[in-house]
Order: structure tokens, then C-alpha cells, then sequence
């Protein structure tokens, strides 16, 4: 696929498309620190070729898309505790920002309403567009996301250190990093073969490595708290996936952010973690165009 570079009203975006632009949208939002590439071009394309026009980009300050430069984020220790303190924070900017930038690269693709499907962070910014811009949403599906509640579990404390140690610098500090991150969270039951990881991880290394960006996105989910009372005002067709073993967003998230969202349906998946096992694709595709496909039939 070619990447293309959107320059929205907002600011500017790399994406990629799929299938026949006449075809219904899904909108692929990724999350913290990813890249669009972490949706799989067969992911993508399986997606695709059962009816619909697929596409994947870059979050802001992450890939290919425009970076925040200058823009200082608090540590995400001192974020977190002011957070349970109740004290203002002060971040470059919020969930809602990157919820707003996804409708101006449909505004700027003249796609007037998508299924809006997001994983982790990008799940948090998929709700916060179906909650504040139904009319752009045809559906939402949520994968290994959460409400941000406070009353929910917490990663254990070795993950939540593993994901705030300082940035590696040079690519083979990054891949050791890397590889430990991903061994503690991923899919208990569908194990990556070390060679196959290697591989994504160094393609995503050399495409793009911005550290900053991740910081201030971490800065943007701490900083938007507890989006419960937003996720009760959704209206639109809702599916929520979550995997029983996710080590990040334990699984208690996916069933609370199902029961908050009126009419949403669940699908826990038994050895799943926090990431999409090559696997589980055909589960995955059939679920999320299935949902799609009945919202899109109504």
C-alpha cells in the first residue's frame, strides 16, 4: 500500500486505505506508541475484502504523522498521583484532541460517517468520537479498552515500571526494551515466534522511533480521567472485545466499559493479552465487519 500524508484542518496525518473507496468505512485507531502498521496488512485486508473501505494512520505525535515538538509532558508518576489527588493537569493535550483529529481526516477524505473501531488507547479515542460525534459514527467497536475508572484493577506494579522506564537509545537497546514490554503483555495463548517479533519491532524502529510522542499521549490518557459518564451518553451499535488474559487493562475493563455503554455487546476471548495474535485475525475480522455489516443493514 502507498502511504499518503493528509493535511487536515487540524494538523497532518499519514494514512493508508484498503478496499473500494465506494465501499462502507472502517476507521482503524491504534494505540499508545503504535504505529498504523501495528494493524497488520493482512489484518487490513481481510477486513477489506469482505465489503468495506479500510483505513489505517498514524496517531498524532507517533509515526509519520505531525509531531508536538516543544510540547513538555509531566512524568507519568507525578500525572498519575495528582490525578488520584483530584489536582489539575496541565498536558499538551487530550484524548478529545486525538478524538477531533480523527473526524478532520474524514472531513478531509470526505467520508461523512465510518465504523469507528479502536484497540487500547485507541479505544478510549474511538468512544470519545461515538460519544461526541454520533452522526459521524455508524458503529464502534472497542478492543482491550477501557473507562479509565479509578475503581478499576491496575496492571501489576512490574508492568506499569517496565512501560515508564526511561527511552532506549540505539536500535538494539530499543529492541530489548521492546521485546520485554511485549513478552509481559501479549497473548499468553498465541506466543510470537522471537524472529516474527524482531522483525515488527525493528520495521517499526526504523519507520519511526519518537519516544516524546509516547510520553505525551500517556499524558493525554492520564489526563483525561474517568470518561465513565461520557460512555453512558453513547448511543450508537457497540461491541467490546477483551481478552480474559490481558496484563495491561486487565480484563475487568472490558466488561465495565460494556456494562456502561447501553445495549453494547461483549466478547471475552480466553488467552488473549494485550495485543492481535495473527491467530485470532479471522475471529477479529469476522467480528468486528459482522458488527459492521448489521449496523450498516439497519
Amino acid at each position: 500500500m502507498t502511504e499518503k500524508l493528509a493535511q487536515t484542518a487540524r494538523l497532518h496525518l499519514a494514512y493508508e486505505e484498503f478496499g473500494n473507496t465506494d465501499a462502507p468505512v472502517v476507521m482503524l485507531i491504534m494505540g499508545l506508541g503504535m504505529q498504523m502498521h501495528a494493524w497488520p496488512d493482512e489484518f487490513c485486508a481481510a477486513i477489506a475484502a469482505k465489503g468495506f473501505r479500510v483505513i489505517r494512520f498514524d496517531n498524532r505525535d507517533i509515526g509519520l504523522s505531525q509531531k508536538f515538538d516543544g510540547a513538555r509532558a509531566p512524568r507519568p508518576w507525578k500525572l498519575f498521583l495528582r490525578s488520584r489527588l483530584g489536582l489539575r493537569l496541565k498536558v499538551p493535550y487530550q484524548l478529545h484532541d486525538m478524538a477531533e483529529d480523527i473526524i478532520s481526516l474524514m472531513d478531509y477524505l470526505h467520508i461523512a460517517s465510518a465504523h469507528i473501531v479502536g484497540a487500547s488507547m485507541g479505544g478510549m479515542i474511538a468512544q470519545l468520537v461515538a460519544a461526541s460525534f454520533p452522526d459521524r459514527t455508524k458503529s464502534l467497536t472497542s478492543i482491550m479498552s477501557s473507562s479509565g475508572a479509578q475503581s478499576l484493577p491496575q496492571p501489576p506494579a512490574k508492568v506499569l515500571l517496565q512501560l515508564t522506564r526511561k527511552s532506549a537509545t540505539g536500535e538494539q537497546a530499543y529492541l530489548m526494551n521492546a521485546k520485554r514490554t511485549w513478552r509481559m503483555i501479549s497473548s499468553p495463548a498465541y506466543p510470537v515466534d522471537d524472529a516474527a517479533l524482531e522483525e515488527r519491532l525493528l520495521s517499526a524502529y526504523r519507520r519511526s522511533y519518537y519516544p516524546q510522542g509516547l510520553g505525551r499521549q500517556m499524558a493525554a490518557i492520564i489526563a483525561s480521567g474517568d470518561r465513565s459518564a461520557i460512555l453512558k451518553t453513547i448511543r450508537v451499535p457497540t461491541l467490546v472485545i477483551h481478552g480474559e488474559d490481558d496484563a495491561l487493562v486487565p480484563v475487568q475493563a472490558g466488561i465495565d466499559t460494556a456494562q456502561k455503554i447501553l445495549g453494547a455487546r461483549l466478547e471475552l476471548i480466553p488467552g488473549m493479552g494485550h495485543d492481535l495474535p495473527s491467530a485470532l485475525f479471522p475471529r477479529f475480522v469476522n467480528e468486528i465487519t459482522g458488527h459492521a455489516a448489521a449496523t450498516t443493514a439497519i
